[in-house]
């Protein structure tokens, strides 16, 4: 603590300069004390004038720019009111220290808070150049001024730290001394450098650094560092980006300035003043625009604006994220980003009347790992740009979400396994149905309400069970479905799963398992997650951790994960979604060379559709919505996006593309973990009695093959070898044939491919049996495949 300044501390400097000004038969305006005598102010006025000053300068820490970074510990973007980094004196060159305190106040660190002989100096050296060429105030001076500036935060504080008046003179003077008294040469000094605006918007040497030499300031050279220290006087009339030969003629004079001053030879002086600027300049961004992931940042600042840690109001956060000097670890993987960018600009272009939008999460995490929509982040709309973020949900974006379509019949899926009902519950799934709304059970009741409602299938209709109800996505069964689970389940199972459903009275209706409810795809990839995480549902984040500027752990952002179903009822759902994507399924041709799932969605009049697929690394939501660019919601039919015309839209021919793209463009990057099969009362049990239709398996593996005819609800065998167009090894035929109509349960028996009959007609006619495999079956393998083996 410094000790009390006296009326006699500061009177005495005072008392020097105006003696040494009135010898010289002048005072020298702005560079020193007015004499108080000349202008009214009698002794007892001036002491009461200083004794009311406080005498410590609260040197607040200086704002810095917060950086954000992606999950390999690369920039992605800043945000700042001033672009400084702080960086200590020990870092910073030390030809850059002496450039600024020989251009600046040479005798620095011989003087106390003021210089007599500099300012005297400095008046006599700036009369003969008719100019100023030459500082008047100490860096100490200048040093409070500017942390007065820095601080004021209205404008009449700003005001007052820049009126030419005696009395601010005196202020900064009192400040100075005590400044002097309280802190070393040293730090002063580095507080100048840090807090000293260098144009351009670059804040402190650091930033300069960077900024004009792309370097660090402690490998500032002669030629630059001079160029830096004489942009401290006018920064803006210097400025080298703007003013080159200005800012070549102020660097010419620092550096005649410094051979002054023996600090360079006059040789050296002459070989940089002989030499260009040498500017690299490197644009410094200031927010998400020109972000390399900028609706990814936008959703970062805007999920902290929302953390009531980090600030009581939303001002308060946000003055943290732009002078805090944070540094904010986000999940951002970058190569996801890459492809899920490259498939939303190349299934929907930025000028289409249509929005597509991507979303990946990691299962067990919630770390959000990428995010994309076709409309890019900038201000014109003939490029099809926008500011509205449509990827996330309303909390932290400006899209109220689009309908999710048959996505959201998973929900019903779970909670119907969840409360103990089979995976070979079946329904006679008639083309079109009308059930009176009241027969549904909503929380405290029947639903209350006596109209029906109308449902009928797009896809296919018949007996159907969990599986094949699912993988032909067929409504009414699951009309049925709902009807034995009730609304209230499904509706609250959906919530815990992180879909944001705030209005039951409009969502928890029979038609939810239609998905009539407004979501974005990062709540769905949400939670598609939790199945792949086996019924953990993890809150989507987008950071793992904020550092201060000390680096030190400002806050973590951990995983916050609940069991909200039995891992049973996910794997059984895993099981059954798999086969959408298997040969067969509406997804059969987006399959990636890794276990996955998946489940279409399309909205009425087709206005939207989806395809939420995972593995159990990465769950990814897609979405293709009609909007014009307004973003007012139109149909996709008859519209071309992507280059494409779509006379109808579909989840598995319009968002699955764009769904596929993604996923096989970091396919190899997933590890290959498959997901777990379901056991106990989870597994499929046969009904004899329903009649299904035999799935088309030729051309594909005895294996694959096998996997759809179980799913099916047969049982599988293996036949013999026949000679047929399909490639050797794969499945050439089954019996019952495809497309018959027999019961669940019975025997398909299938055969493999031995190729063409060999062109010379020599077949040695009697295969490779020789009464050790019976049947003629295959060595090797078995003739018969358990149910969901």
């Amino acid at each position: 603590m410094a000790s009390k300044l006296t009326f006699r501390d500061v009177s005495s400097h005072l008392t020097v300069m105006v003696a040494l000004s009135a010898l010289m038969g002048l005072l020298v305006a702005g560079l020193v004390i007015p004499f108080a005598g000349a202008i009214g102010v009698g002794a007892k006025s001036l002491s009461k004038s200083v004794k009311d000053l406080p005498e410590d300068l609260e040197a607040a820490p200086l704002a810095q720019r917060t950086r954000v970074l992606d999950s390999e510990g690369k920039t992605i973007a800043t945000f700042y009111d001033q672009n400084r980094v702080n960086v200590s004196l020990d870092k910073v060159a030390p030809i850059m220290q002496q450039a600024i305190v020989a251009i600046e106040d040479y005798r620095f660190y011989e003087h106390g808070a003021i210089d007599l002989k500099g300012t005297l100096r400095a008046f006599v050296t700036n009369q003969a150049n008719d100019g100023i060429t030459q500082g008047g105030s100490s860096i100490t001076q200048q040093m409070v001024k500017m942390t007065l500036l820095n601080q004021a935060t209205t404008k009449e504080e700003r005001d007052a730290a820049t009126d030419d008046t005696y009395q601010r003179k005196i202020k900064e003077l009192r400040y100075a001394i005590g400044v002097e008294q309280k802190y070393s040469k040293d730090w002063i000094l580095e507080r100048y450098l840090n807090i000293a605006y260098f144009g351009d918007g670059a804040y402190g040497v650091r930033s300069a650094a960077r900024h004009y030499f792309d370097t660090e300031a402690s490998k500032l050279t002669l030629a630059q560092a001079a160029v830096l220290a004489g942009l401290v006087k006018n920064p803006v009339g210097y400025d080298p980006t703007s003013f080159p030969d200005k800012a070549t003629q102020r660097r010419d004079t620092v550096l005649r300035r410094m051979a002054e001053l023996d600090i360079i030879t006059q040789a050296q002086a002459d070989q940089v003043i002989s030499q260009p600027l040498g500017l690299k300049v490197t644009p410094t961004r200031n927010g998400c625009l020109g972000s390399k992931a900028a609706f990814f940042c936008d959703y970062v600042r805007r999920y902290l604006l929302a953390d009531p840690s980090l600030g009581t109001t939303v001002e308060d956060r946000a003055r943290l994220l732009n002078s805090g000097g944070l540094t904010i670890k986000t999940t951002l993987n970058m190569k996801f980003q890459k492809a899920a960018d490259a498939a939303t600009k190349a299934r929907v272009k930025a000028t289409d009347s249509a929005i597509g939008a991507l979303a990946m999460v990691q299962p067990g995490t919630g770390a959000v790992e990428a995010i994309s929509q076709s409309r890019p982040m900038g201000r014109s709309k003939k490029k099809g740009q926008t500011f509205l973020n449509y990827v996330v949900d309303s909390k932290y974006g400006d899209s109220n979400g689009f309908q999710a379509g048959s996505t959201f019949k998973v929900f019903v899926l779970a909670a119907a396994l969840e409360q103990g009902l089979p995976p070979n519950t079946t329904f006679n799934s008639v083309r079109s149905m009308r059930i009176p709304q009241n027969q549904f059970k909503d929380c405290s009741g029947p639903y209350a309400n006596f109209a029906p409602w109308n449902v009928s299938n797009s896809t296919t209709s018949g007996r159907k069970n969990m599986y094949t109800g699912t993988r032909e996505s067929v409504n009414t069964f699951f009309a049925q479905l709902e009807k034995k689970t009730g609304l209230c389940k499904p509706y609250a199972l959906a919530r815990s799963m992180g879909v944001d459903l705030t209005n039951p009275a409009k969502e928890r209706v029979p038609s939810f398992v239609l998905g009539i409810a407004d979501v974005s795809p990062l709540e769905m990839a949400g939670a598609y997650a939790t199945f792949a995480a086996r019924g953990t549902f993890c809150e989507n984040r987008p950071v793992n951790r904020i550092v201060n500027a000390d680096g030190k752990v400002f806050k973590d952002y951990p995983k916050v994960c609940k069991q909200v179903m039995a891992e049973g009822t996910a794997d059984t759902v895993n099981d059954i979604l798999r086969g959408v994507l298997e040969p067969g399924g509406f997804g059969s041709k987006l399959a990636l060379n890794k276990p996955s799932a998946g489940k279409t969605g399309t909205i009425q009049n087709n206005k939207a559709v989806w395809f939420n697929g995972y593995t159990p690394a990465i769950s990814t939501a897609a979405m293709v919505a009609g909007a014009n660019q307004e973003g007012q919601p139109i149909t996709l039919n008859n519209q071309t996006v992507g280059g494409q015309y779509v006379a109808s839209a579909f989840g598995s021919t319009t968002a699955g593309p764009m769904w596929s793209q993604a996923m096989r463009a970091i396919q190899d990057d997933l590890p290959n973990t498959n997901f777990v099969q379901p056991t106990g009362r989870f597994k499929l049990e046969v009904l004899k009695e329903v009649n299904v239709r035999v799935p088309d398996v030729v051309g594909m593996t005895v294996q694959q093959a096998a996997r759809t005819l179980q799913r099916a609800g047969f049982r599988v065998s293996l036949g013999g070898n026949i000679t047929s167009n399909i490639p050797a090894g794969l499945i050439a035929l089954s019996r019952p044939g495809t497309g018959a109509t027999v019961k669940q349960g019975s025997r398909v028996i299938l055969y493999r491919s031995s190729g063409p009959l060999a062109n010379n007609g020599n077949g040695n006619g009697n295969g490779n049996g020789n009464g050790n495999n019976p049947g003629g079956f295959p060595t090797g393998f078995p003739t018969f495949f358990p149910p969901g083996g």
